[in-house]
């Protein structure tokens, strides 16, 4: 089992997967389209969601860029 960090400096809480974050990304855009919310748990949720899609967009980078390493052909050294 690997141990996960996270990435937001929160003692304790293990890094979400990318799996995962989307999952929490669907589910705050389903609270922000309701009516029942506040101003500013509102905005609350809006910052949530926003570093969840910055940090999912910078997994989906690193695994990219991992595919290309991996797929290119290899250099003589």
């Amino acid at each position: 089992m690997t141990d996960r960090t996270a990435t937001d400096g929160s003692p304790g809480r293990p890094e979400m997967s990318l799996e995962e974050r989307l999952a929490r990304i669907e589910e705050i855009a389903r609270a922000l389209d309701s009516d029942s919310l506040g101003l500013d748990e509102a905005l609350a949720l809006f910052e949530e969601g926003v570093g969840h899609v910055r940090r999912a967009k910078d997994s989906l980078a690193a695994a990219e860029l991992k595919v290309e390493e991996l797929t290119s052909p290899e250099e003589d050294v």
